[in-house]
């Protein structure tokens, strides 16, 4: 059995440890719970004595930190995950970024970086494969001197993970100053509940995990346990995970065989903006953009699309005051999308975010949404939604949309054709046909009934003369329907008499009603064509 050791036994035994390699790596891997795929590992530290067998990292870490040893650790550890990169490149694995810890101890040594930059190129590592872990609690007290080792760092090429964020006192503050590329996220805020997400703890992970949307940065949640985080971490936008419920830490043999057993994939940066836009200027009250947001253009949201699921992140007063019937903001922001719309009305809406992804410009539709409100109750309006993508990385985008409520206007437009309709469908029950004569140019459009019966096309050139040559009016009336349309050139305002029509010379009621332009110059003529009845016929 394990036996723990003392201070002074760990102390007296650490440079036999570090030469022997009882100091050793073991390696976590970092997964996409969406994908199942591998994104990266974390490198961790073990002790394991000959004679004690494995000692605590909570019993040695700080003990190593106290007397300055740390470091001595650290660059033991990076120079184990150099040795391991390299035996993977060297024997055609294919490998994942593995990221090592560095504590705040490394960092007040002012050559630490050179060091292991120095590592790197021994090993001849590429850069992309290691990436640095720096902890929240090291920025405290001592802001300055993280972000220019950071900016070192970045020098160099390395991507920086923020470890254990939010087990600190100033987490705010050090997401603000610190330039870090990824966060990991501490799972303990779900502690104590039995890993139950529904409390407070998921209430500010979730928050957490739309602010680095706009910060264009990963999010990894460490220490998940359970399906039930895992999936939650997933619902709220977090895929990455590290913790027991995909993997303890392995050897490093362990490790390869997972390498050669599950599929890899690359971190995605979250958000990629367009270069017209500064999501540090548009989230700040003061800005120009702020300011056009809020108060110079209409109802305006800002929202996420990927693989189906959609996520608004801000919304204007005036997109409330236009289509939410009195919702607050904060239940547009807590709401599913989705839940407004119906199957066919949100075809139509994915339909134009994936033409706007592709086109990369906007891109309009209008859709019907089911509004439910505490207030008005439950009303269906018509949305007109201009659209344009404004940001993305892999199979997510954010986009911008104009919106108008323009439930009136389809209403009218419904009354209008349902008009139509009946008005078409009298027609055809009392035998009218009708038609309209452009005279500038001499083009007659024929109705449906009169393609149908008539065999006109949709378009007749050069009327009268076209229609005269087809026989729909007799040769002997020829003139006589000729000067009908001069007359209506000339400005007549409307002409009405009976005309045999077609080779049967069947007696129509013909009329036509001038429409002029803005200067009074005759422009259209619409004419009509009733069957004459006979009242014998009738009785």
């Amino acid at each position: 059995m394990d036996k723990r050791m003392s201070s002074e036994e760990l102390l007296n035994s650490f440079w036999e440890a570090l030469h022997s390699n009882h100091i050793f790596v073991v390696y976590q891997p970092k997964m996409n719970h969406s994908t199942g795929r591998m994104i990266g590992a974390e490198a961790l530290m073990r002790w394991k004595d000959p004679e004690n067998g494995m000692q605590y990292p909570s019993d040695f870490i700080p003990l190593l930190e106290h007397h300055d040893l740390i470091r001595f650790a650290d660059l033991h550890v990076f120079e184990e995950v150099c040795r391991f990169q390299r035996k993977c490149l060297d024997e055609g694995i294919s490998t994942v970024p593995i990221s090592f810890n560095m504590s705040r101890y490394d960092i007040y040594h002012s050559d630490y970086v050179e060091q292991i930059e120095a590592m790197r190129c021994k090993y001849d590592i590429p850069v992309n494969l290691l990436h640095v872990e720096i902890t929240e609690s090291s920025a405290i007290g001592g802001m300055e001197l993280v972000s220019s080792v950071l900016e070192k760092l970045h020098g160099f090429g390395y991507i920086v993970e923020m470890d254990d964020f939010g087990s600190g006192y100033s987490s705010l503050n050090v997401l603000k100053d610190l330039a870090v590329d990824v966060i990991k996220l501490d799972m303990r805020f779900l502690s104590g509940n039995k890993g139950n997400v529904g409390d407070r703890g998921g209430t500010i992970i979730s928050a957490i995990v739309q602010m680095t949307k706009w910060l264009g940065t990963p999010v990894v949640a460490e220490g998940v346990e359970t399906m039930q985080q895992a999936d939650y971490m997933k619902s709220i936008g977090c895929s990455y995970i590290q913790g027991y419920l995909y993997s303890k830490p392995v050897t490093a043999e362990e490790f390869v065989e997972k390498l050669r057993q599950i599929d890899h994939e690359p971190v995605e940066k979250v958000l990629d903006l367009i270069s017209t836009m500064d999501a540090g200027k548009f989230w700040n009250p003061e800005s120009l953009e702020t300011l056009i947001f809020n108060h110079y253009v209409g109802g305006a949201a800002i929202f996420t699309y990927q693989d189906g699921r959609m996520e608004i992140l801000r919304v204007n007063q005036k997109y409330i005051k236009e289509i939410a019937m009195h919702t607050t903001e904060a239940e547009i922001l807590q709401s599913d999308p989705w839940e407004v719309f119906d199957e066919e009305n949100r075809q139509v809406y994915e339909n134009t975010l994936r033409l706007a992804m592709e086109s990369g410009e906007e891109e309009s539709c209008d859709t019907w949404r089911i509004i439910c409100s505490r207030i008005c109750g439950k009303d269906k309006i018509c949305v007109r939604s201009f659209i344009r993508m404004i940001g993305k990385a892999g199979s997510q985008a954010i986009f911008y949309a104009m919106v108008q409520n323009v439930t009136a206007e389809k209403k009218r437009y419904e009354i209008l054709r349902d008009s139509e309709l009946r008005f078409r469908y009298a027609s055809e029950q009392i035998n009218v046909y009708a038609w309209e004569y452009e005279i500038a140019t001499k083009r007659m459009r024929p109705c449906f009934r009169c393609m149908r019966d008539l065999g006109l096309p949709p378009l007749l050139e050069n009327y009268p003369d076209s229609a005269i040559e087809m026989g729909i009016f007799p040769p002997e009336i020829a003139d006589e329907y000729r000067d009908w349309i001069r007359r209506l050139e000339a400005g007549e305002d409307s002409i009405e008499g009976v005309l045999p029509l077609t080779v049967g010379r069947v007696p129509f009621i013909v009329r036509y009603t001038l429409e002029r332009d803005e200067t009074g110059k005759p422009l259209k003529a619409y004419g009509s064509a009733a069957l004459v009845i006979d009242p014998e016929e009738t009785k």
